[in-house]
């Protein structure tokens, strides 16, 4: 059967995705074997898959496919998560189009829209995770909304109540006013923003004077309770025991001393607002200060703040700086930098608030957490990681669990008529418990507030093979801990901690062993992909365009552990390349004839190199995967199949034009042919399945597929041969240099003699002869007059051409320069060299290098002299 002449990527991902699922490859059940589990980072079901999921869950794939090949129960987890946030925000834009407003609907319609909703939208993502590639178990998939999913949750925050951890209190928190919710610190990004310094006059009561204040939010005056000054400012000492009225609503404030005021700041004096300032908040505790909250949630004035009233707080500083102006109570304005806090989910601007809410304490269920990643249990990919999560474990602070929302796990307290409480699974649960606490149970209502998404994703590992609910079943007792998590670093505190710290105090164990971080995806100026600059590519497009191999090897090619991706479309296009020039290489092979003969002495020579480079190839990429450099294990894989094989190997052993080739090269041809597709596999997972079924590797059976094959193992190799091989590949490179340097037919044979006491070239001359066209092959054992030479390794070699095809001054220039080269190398490596602290802090291996360096640059520069002064 014929092979097309191009490789159809769309007909092969389609046939081959569809055959490995039917044939259960992705399917995993507990068994005898050792486990290799990862459990996908849920992506949100709002969520398309954008260059972000792609790199993460191709990194993802190419580890399990990887640990399937080598014999291990390979389970990848996929699922979605809820993402309260997010999805409620999608949900309520959705009934607005339809002229629904959500304060209209009863929790439960509104509920039922956010299920249609979820239904019909929350598996794109996944359906686009399998064109991909995904090898997930989707027999397993799971949503953090699940009722199992969501029981586990429920039945933490109640072991976590009843153990101490969860606490109801009034505290300042991050207000989300477009979501109308409290965040954790962790969901707020601090951004630098132009602002406004407005300095603002204040009359001190019953006096003609005025202080000035500078604020960036003039808005909030309104709910001024004091104005602070350092009791060391002598510029203020005359104001102690005054009252100050604020501006607009002559309301009058006490002035009071705090050393926390800094005296060059602004003018030195700080208006107080305890409502709108975490710091302001702590201050008026200190010192009794009335708190006045003038902010509805949605961000509007109310009628505490007796002006504007319904206005939002952005406009309301504008009329407010305007009303100001016009009163003579702005003494100037001044450009200003800050630091401004934005909701992670909606990009609002947030605000501090006042607000009764459920709060987690983090500081003993941290320490484990930590200590974890600092003896080693967890390793950090890559560590330089470690010094954040650390600062971020050991300065904790009480997490804000409770979110105003509807959609999510809803937290599982009860009230009653005098708003007493209790924390009980059911209502039936909640009944007893007023009961036992000798408490009304009258008008009994469970609290509306759900729990923060990352409560419940924090269980991700345990809940989806439901360890929380059940510990002793089979599947946690097998699956778990799960071996490796992909993640990328702006997650690390929202989500990785939280499962070490939710894993541990369940189980005592850690989750996983090793987190993988990767970078963030950016295009070639440095800029992060979004749709907002519209820098960001379709991945499906990318797929389509490129085909799914293609784009799977342009991903990794530029993706280094931890380190941002700089990415370019022109890497998908490399990575088509790769995957043309395997399907090429196996059309090459395919179209062979066969001789019923043995293989020559040429092409046993090549096939023992190649064996050996395979090995040595092998012991590369396997310590490259223990490190987690996936990138760098890419690379080794590709220049072994580009040039080991297809450059070098094939050409080695390739028949004369139209000749056959001898049957037992073709074998071992066929034989190496496999082992290259059963390492590229993990990377390119479809077009090493279609050439793998090829009838040149024989009939198969339904289950002898690449992807359950054999992965190669690291055996002995000799690097000898290796390195005496790279000597006559750079030999046979040398030969054709002198070929394009003086404009001579590539199919011109050449005379070539070799003078070498460290190899015995005897045994490759016939790979030298065919590959460098060699007329006539002699070995020597002097320096040969009149001939152009150069050196391989520490062999000289001498192609003698006739004296018309010489330019002997241009010869002399290109050796003149050559040595002038060499010379400056010389003097670079004897600086090194003679530096006392290299040569004393420096591993041993890499001095000897340096060494080694300085001989042959030396033995080349000897050479290079003798042969200027045979050329006269």
């Amino acid at each position: 059967m014929s092979i097309a002449k191009t490789y159809n990527p769309k007909e092969a991902e389609e046939k081959w995705y569809s055959y490995w699922m039917e044939n259960n490859f992705f399917r995993s059940t507990p068994d005898e074997r050792e486990p290799y589990t990862i459990v996908m980072p849920p992506p949100n079901v709002t969520g398309v898959l954008h260059m972000g999921h792609m790199l993460n869950n191709t990194i993802q794939d190419v580890l399990i496919r990887r640990a399937r090949m080598q014999g291990k129960n390979a389970c990848w987890v996929p699922g979605t998560d809820h993402a309260s946030i997010a999805t409620e925000a999608k949900v309520v834009a959705m009934l607005k189009e339809q002229g629904i407003d959500k304060k209209s609907l009863t929790r439960e319609d509104f509920l039922k829209h956010a299920w249609e909703w979820k239904d019909k939208y929350g598996g794109i993502i996944l359906k686009q995770l399998e064109k991909l590639g995904a090898s997930c178990d989707w027999e397993r998939t799971k949503f953090t909304m699940d009722p199992d999913l969501s029981e586990a949750v429920i039945d933490t925050f109640i072991k976590f109540y009843k153990e101490g951890y969860i606490y109801r209190g009034v505290r300042m928190v991050n207000w989300d006013p477009q979501g109308k919710t409290a965040l954790s610190d962790e969901e707020v990004i601090r951004k630098e923003v132009n602002q406004k310094l407005y300095y603002i006059r204040y009359k001190v009561q019953d006096s003609e004077d005025h202080i000035i204040i500078a604020t960036t939010r003039p808005e909030t005056i309104m709910a001024d309770t004091a104005i602070c000054i350092n009791p060391n400012d002598e510029r203020y000492q005359h104001l102690q025991g005054k009252t100050i009225l604020v501006p607009l609503v002559n309301r009058e404030i006490p002035v009071i001393q705090d050393e926390y005021v800094e005296m060059e700041f602004g003018t030195g004096c700080l208006k107080v607002t305890p409502a709108h300032d975490l710091n302001d908040y702590e201050l008026g505790q200190k010192h009794n200060l009335p708190v006045i909250d003038i902010l509805n949630d949605d961000g509007t004035l109310n009628k505490k703040a007796q002006i504007l009233v319904g206005e939002d707080r952005f406009i309301a500083r504008k009329k407010v700086v305007k009303m100001l102006e016009e009163a003579d109570q702005i003494a100037k304005i001044e450009d200003y930098k800050s630091q401004v806090g934005f909701s992670e989910r909606t990009d609002a601007a947030i605000e501090p608030k006042l607000s009764m809410q459920w709060f987690c304490k983090m500081d003993a269920l941290a320490k484990p957490a930590l200590e974890y990643v600092e003896n080693g249990t967890i390793k950090l990919i890559p560590e330089k990681f470690f010094a954040s999560y650390k600062h971020w474990m050991e300065n904790v602070k009480d997490w804000c669990i409770s979110r105003q929302l509807w959609w999510g796990q809803r937290i599982p307290a009860w009230y009653n008529e005098n708003n007493e409480w209790v924390v009980a699974k059911t209502e039936a649960e909640a009944l007893h418990e007023f009961e036992a606490q000798d408490k009304s149970a009258n008008g009994i209502r469970q609290e509306d507030d759900v729990l923060d998404t990352w409560f419940s994703s924090g269980l991700w590992p345990m809940s989806v093979f439901d360890g929380v609910r059940h510990p002793e079943n089979e599947d946690f007792n097998y699956y778990y801990p799960t071996n490796d998590l992909v993640t990328a670093p702006e997650i690390l505190f929202f989500w990785v901690a939280r499962m070490i710290i939710m894993g541990h105090d369940y189980t005592q164990k850690p989750p996983f062993r090793n987190v993988y971080l990767t970078g963030i995806v950016r295009d070639k100026l440095g800029r992060k992909m979004s749709k907002s600059l519209g820098n960001s590519p379709d991945p499906i497009e990318l797929m389509e365009q490129y085909g799914t191999d293609g784009v799977r090897v342009g991903m990794l090619l530029s993706s280094p552990a931890g380190n941002d991706l700089m990415f370019d479309v022109a890497y998908c296009e490399q990575g088509r390349n790769f995957a043309n020039k395997i399907w090429n290489a196996f059309r090459l092979v395919k179209g062979w004839e066969s001789t019923d003969a043995p293989a020559t002495v040429g092409q046993k020579t090549a096939a023992q190199w190649f064996e050996n480079r395979f090995n040595q190839a092998v012991a590369e990429i396997d310590e490259h995967f223990a490190n987690y450099r996936l990138s760098d294990a890419l690379m080794a894989t590709y220049k072994l199949i580009w040039d080991d094989f297809c450059a070098w190997y094939l050409e080695l052993v390739k028949p004369a034009y139209q000749a056959p080739i001898e049957k037992e090269t073709l074998e071992t041809v066929k034989e190496f042919f496999q082992k290259v597709l059963t390492l590229a596999h993990p990377f390119m997972p479809f077009l090493t399945e279609e050439l793998w079924h090829d009838e040149l590797f024989g009939s198969r059976d339904t289950k002898d597929c690449v992807i359950v094959a054999q992965y190669p193992t690291v055996q002995a190799y000799d690097e000898q041969i290796i390195k005496e091989f790279t000597t006559v590949q750079q030999i046979i490179s040398e030969v054709r240099n002198v070929r394009n340097s003086k404009g001579i037919s590539p199919k011109t044979p050449l005379p070539l003699a070799i003078n070498s006491t460290e190899i015995d070239f005897a045994k490759y001359q016939d790979s030298i002869i065919k590959l460098a066209n060699v007329s006539d092959l002699a070995f020597v054992q002097e320096k040969i007059t009149g001939a152009l030479s150069f050196l391989a390794g520490k062999s000289e070699c001498y192609v003698k051409l006739d004296t018309g095809n010489i330019d002997v001054a241009a010869e002399r220039e290109r050796i003149t320069k050559e040595i002038v080269y060499l010379q400056g190398f010389l003097v670079s490596v004897d600086k090194k060299l003679s530096n006392e602290r290299f040569v004393q802090n420096a591993k041993p291996e890499i001095v000897d290098n340096e060494r080694n360096k300085k001989a042959d640059a030396e033995a080349k520069i000897k050479i290079l002299e003798e042969s200027l002064v045979a050329l006269g």
